[in-house]
């Protein structure tokens, strides 16, 4: 076996879930943010939840920075997508109160420090 063989047999191409390079993924990325940012208002009055639609937009942009250092387009892909399965689960009332509240949580609230919180709380 040549050289050039072992190689092609060592590399394996994979075909783009969604995206075929870096800006086509950045605008989807981009997209999903601002469909989220617009529907805000409404998920806050819908859903009925204690916090103000400055503090949502807070916890989005959040959300979104904490996958701000992903490089790989296949794994970018796979976030939009369950992006897009989560807002459309919002938008369309699938999801309860308790299900946008958790989003909150490990900012909002803080650790519980006795035992019988962190029972409580299901923390370790």
């Amino acid at each position: 076996m040549s050289a050039r063989q072992v190689i092609q047999v060592g590399t394996k191409t994979v075909r783009p879930v969604l995206s075929l390079n870096e800006r086509e993924a950045k605008t989807r990325v981009l997209n999903l943010y601002k469909a989220w940012y617009r529907q805000i208002p409404y998920l806050v009055k819908d859903f009925d939840i204690p916090k103000s639609e400055d503090q949502c937009r807070a916890k989005l942009k959040e959300l979104f920075m904490k996958n701000k250092d992903v490089s790989d387009i296949r794994v970018i892909d796979m976030l939009i997508i369950k992006g897009q399965m989560e807002l459309q689960e919002s938008v369309r009332m699938w999801k309860q109160k308790g299900h946008i509240m958790v989003y909150f949580k490990p900012t909002e609230e803080p650790k519980p420090k006795d035992f019988l919180s962190k029972f409580f709380t299901g923390g370790d």
